[in-house]
């Protein structure tokens, strides 16, 4: 029981004026005060959810399923690896096998799943409005399966680093990151999307177990405030939405004026062109948290978990926008050469006998770019501020691979892989390159890994496999092992 987290009166005052009659007020307060538990969700683009539970096995975790996500899992930890170990400086975490998400967060992307896989996912375009740090950005990836286009914006130019490095770590590859205010879809991408997330910034009041300063600066006129913000981001997110396409709508606070009241004013503005989903049926138990509306308003005693608000939207008919918009500026990206394509193909199938590649090759100056399949419909929308994944740097000689190549592709490679031990995987994350005590034969760039999963490049030389983790990945810790 944490007595330090912050709670108002005021607060308090509110939340019974919408707290439902089935719910006491004590079992919220109590809920609040407890500490969340942590919870993780199994990346299935590294690897199966059958092996990530055996190696968990072996490390003596003990995982409690999630009722609402196949994939997600509470955790708790050996006491001596608890208390020496960060999560993140886990093997299972930095190979990329697993995010730490809280479990309620998971639902959003659930709520989107069906209407995902019953789409063609090749010819998917899904967008993801307010993406940082990549939790829903990454299992959202997960359910298309690295197929179609996914595009993830964030307006914090920090958080879209974050972003970025997530989406290194989890090997997302079908990914276009954008840098705007998410009103801006609306106009400049009207009707492009099948699948639209918007879990939208909110005054946080379900975080509370997770931050006990979370209502520091609570009031309602904050929410009053933020909610028209809501309201202007749902409304472009209608507009970008394509008829039969499905919208959510996520909130991690509680308060109807960032929650019901949003979807309110989504229908009432639009209530001949869209329809509420009901959610009642997501999972086994989510009857406990529908409401009327058949939204899920997720209470922190209800699931033991931070407080939620998912709501689910099918757009019925196209409805005209009068303030679309047409980006200017010449695209900067141009098809990589055929013949230099046919060249750089025949030295992955040889390195590594890697056959084919999903999606487009694009050059921009050295730079070498792979789009995913079908981005060329939405690629001169906006300006994005990364696209695809860059796999390489193009040199006289060739191409010298990159990064992502190696996290992306890496589980597709038959050749060239090299698995790391404990002790080597810590020094390739310090940054140091991984001595042998006999000279090997091989040659070339390789793949390493780490619990079975890409983690990124080396390349043989002598009796060393040279590092090529970029800088800005190198750690300076103790990882994987405290002893």
């Amino acid at each position: 029981m944490n007595a330090n987290t912050y709670i108002p009166e005021h607060f308090i005052d509110d939340v019974k004026t919408y707290l439902p009659a089935h719910l006491n007020l004590e079992d919220f307060i109590n809920a609040c005060r407890r500490p969340l538990r942590k919870s993780i969700r199994v990346n299935t683009l590294k690897i199966t959810i059958e092996d990530f539970l055996k190696r968990a096995d072996q490390k003596n975790w003990q995982l409690t399923p999630i009722p609402w996500c196949n994939e997600g899992f509470w955790l708790e930890r050996p006491s001596d690896e608890e208390q020496n170990l960060a999560l993140g400086n886990t093997d299972l975490h930095l190979s990329g096998a697993m995010y730490v998400q809280e479990a309620s967060s998971m639902l959003p992307p659930m709520a989107l799943k069906q209407s995902i896989e019953n789409s063609d996912l090749q010819d998917s375009y899904v967008l993801d409005m307010a993406s940082a740090p990549g939790s829903k950005t990454s299992q959202l990836a997960a359910i298309m399966n690295n197929q179609g286009v996914l595009v993830a914006n964030e307006l914090s130019s920090s958080r879209l680093k974050v972003l970025s490095a997530t989406l290194k770590r989890m090997g997302i590859g079908n990914c276009a990151l954008s840098h705007f205010d998410g009103v801006i879809f609306g106009n400049y991408m009207f009707e492009c999307f099948d699948s639209i997330l918007l879990d939208a910034p909110c005054s946080g009041e379900g975080t509370v177990r997770k931050d006990a300063d979370a209502l520091k600066n609570w009031s309602i006129e904050s929410n009053i405030e933020i909610a028209q913000v809501q309201k202007d981001l749902i409304k472009s997110a209608f507009y970008a939405l394509k008829p039969s396409g499905t919208l959510v709508y996520s909130t991690c606070t509680l308060t109807p004026l960032e929650n019901q009241k949003v979807c309110d004013y989504l229908l009432s503005e639009f209530g001949d062109y869209i329809e509420p989903q009901s959610l009642s049926d997501l999972f086994q138990g989510a009857e406990k948290a529908t409401t009327a509306e058949g939204y899920l308003h997720v209470w922190p005693q209800t699931f033991d978990s931070e407080g939620f608000f998912i709501a689910k939207f099918k757009k019925l008919a196209s409805c005209n926008n009068p303030t679309q918009s047409v980006k200017k500026g010449a695209f900067p990206f141009n098809e990589f050469d055929k013949k230099q394509t046919t060249s750089f193909m025949s030295e992955l199938k040889k390195q590594f006998g890697l056959k084919a590649l999903p999606g487009n090759l694009m050059q921009r100056d050295k730079e070498l770019w792979l789009f995913p399949q079908g981005f060329e419909a939405v690629q001169n929308k906006i300006k994005y501020a990364r696209l695809g994944i860059q796999i390489g740097i193009i040199h006289k000689n060739g191409v010298r691979l990159t990064h992502e190549f190696a996290t992306v592709f890496g589980n597709e490679c038959k050749s060239n892989t090299y698995a790391l031990t404990n002790e080597q995987a810590n020094d390739y994350f310090n940054g140091k390159d991984i001595r042998f005590e006999e000279v090997t034969k091989a040659s070339g760039e390789v793949v390493l890994t780490l619990c079975g999963c890409p983690i990124g490049l080396g390349k043989w030389q002598k009796n060393k496999i040279k590092n090529s983790l970029p800088r800005d990945l190198v750690q300076n810790t103790q990882l994987i092992s405290w002893a």
